[in-house]
């Protein structure tokens, strides 16, 4: 802001702004008073809707570095050369909280990234695991009504959030990242992030390649008990994005190495279990990850209002050479994320600086509405249009997705291992003995806080159906806190 008298909105004057005016001393306030009324207003009206997930988040800008050649899977011209740098965005969140929520607490954490690409913006949105809780999107309401707060008592409730898990099944191999040691990062700074959906690549050729993406942290995984998170969220309910801020503020730039897990479009359908499953991961022995850029954030936001509660992420944002899969929970996401923003900011959301491209121009028959800055001027409105308007490229972003083979078979048909309990049981035996004592601790603590009793022999089973190690020794530390 430059120096100069104070101004109203409007641009004029400001004489006195310590008092409003009034008839006479002590007297009534007069509604002529036009800075009162406007600073009364625009007051009551700074707010907009947080999101309803991932509302407690910090970002950061930084610079995306392609250090590997992997222009035979993918046309991204970001992608196109070694050496080759993009700016980005990236925003890390927690998932359940509110707005005012603390940063240190048990939850999974948003990964959303930004590339300002010279062939438009292309957005990232993972999270710091590598699954989820569900594989469908129509569940997705019902899954964050029990994790937000419960309409009658106003608090999370353990009797909601196990009973929708024991119900569903393939949240067993989520449930058991959540509870386990990297449950609570110790700070955006030190946690891995993830693509977590399948997503397509093609190449010049039209050859069709899908990928699972990962980011991992240069600065070392770290994370912090319960007993120390829950010191932690307390004393300092801002945490992470504290050292997030202060971190790039003396130059101290976090990174993370970023690898892509590779598949031949031909291999789907006969892989042993469904790869566009979001509750399952791609064994690396099977698809070793592929190490192809570097991702530095060395810039903070100057207005965290502007800039992360403003800015806004659509997994259907991609750019040619990147396309979505038939994973279910992508599919939904690519409408929800877009239509939420809408909701939130307005559907020019995408024009405001921090969502509009940096590297090339919108060009679009889209206008008017709220916070519509006129940017068309006096060009037509309509397409196609014979004042030389922007016109299609007759080529789409993305290879065609069939839904059905050549002899009318789904084009995700059953797997051996379409099961929910084969991975979380590997995960679990994957652990060390410390880790799985950690576990069983975490998930009976929580456990434990549920009423009904059928609701947690139910959850506990899930968990026994993937080892069956795991779940004996939670049924006795579940017994055991309860006494």
């Amino acid at each position: 802001m430059t120096q100069g008298p104070l101004t109203t909105e409007a641009g004029a004057p400001v004489s006195d702004n310590q008092n409003s005016e009034s008839a006479g001393v002590g007297g009534p306030v007069l509604v002529q008073d036009q800075l009162l009324l406007e600073k009364l207003a625009h007051f009551n009206r700074e707010r907009i809707p947080e999101r309803v997930v991932h509302a407690r988040g910090a970002g950061a800008y930084g610079t995306f570095r392609v250090t590997a050649d992997v222009t035979k899977y993918t046309r991204a011209k970001f992608l196109s050369e070694v050496g080759k740098e993009t700016e980005t965005f990236v925003r890390f969140s927690t998932v359940a909280g509110n707005l005012g929520a603390p940063d240190a607490v048990r939850d999974p954490r948003g990964f959303a990234l930004k590339f300002y690409t010279e062939e438009g913006n292309y957005d990232l949105v993972g999270n710091n695991t590598p699954v989820f809780f569900i594989r469908d999107a129509i569940k997705f309401p019902d899954f964050i009504h029990t994790q937000k707060r419960d309409p009658y008592t106003g608090s999370q409730e353990a009797d909601n959030v196990f009973d929708f898990w024991g119900l569903s099944p393939e949240s067993t191999h989520q449930v058991t990242w959540l509870f386990g040691d990297r449950g609570i990062p110790a700070s955006y700074r030190h946690m891995d992030g993830f693509g977590s959906h399948t997503y397509q690549w093609n190449n010049e050729a039209g050859e069709v390649f899908w990928v699972k993406y990962h980011f991992k942290t240069d600065q070392g995984i770290k994370n912090l008990t319960a007993e120390e998170a829950a010191v932690l969220a307390g004393r300092d309910p801002d945490s992470h994005q504290r050292d997030l801020r202060e971190s790039i503020e003396r130059g101290d730039f976090p990174s993370w190495t970023v690898g892509v897990q590779i598949m031949p479009a031909a291999e789907a359908a006969t892989y042993r279990f469904n790869p566009f499953d979001l509750t399952k991961v791609w064994p690396h022995a099977d698809y070793p990850v592929l190490e192809f850029g570097r991702l530095e954030l060395n810039r903070n936001p100057e207005n965290i209002f502007a800039e992360v509660e403003q800015s806004v992420f659509s997994p259907g944002h991609f750019v040619p050479g990147i396309g979505p899969s038939p994973d279910k929970m992508l599919q939904g996401r690519i409408f929800s994320y877009a239509d939420a923003h809408r909701y939130r900011v307005g559907i020019n959301a995408d024009h405001l600086p921090v969502n509009r491209p940096h590297a090339t121009e919108a060009r679009t028959y889209s206008r008017d509405g709220h916070l519509y800055d006129g940017r068309h001027k006096g060009a037509k409105n309509y397409e196609p249009n014979s004042f030389d308007g922007p016109v299609q490229t007759n080529r789409p972003l993305w290879e065609p997705i069939a839904v059905t083979g050549p002899t009318g078979e789904t084009a995700t048909p059953s797997h051996a291992e379409d099961d929910d309990f084969v991975q979380a049981g590997n995960l679990y035996r994957l652990m060390s003995e410390d880790e799985k004592v950690r576990l069983v601790g975490n998930l009976a603590g929580a456990l434990s806080g549920v009423t009904r009793d059928d609701i947690a022999e139910r959850a506990i089973n899930n968990f026994r159906q993937a080892d069956e190690d795991f779940g004996k020794r939670l049924e006795a530390a579940v017994q055991a806190l309860r006494g």
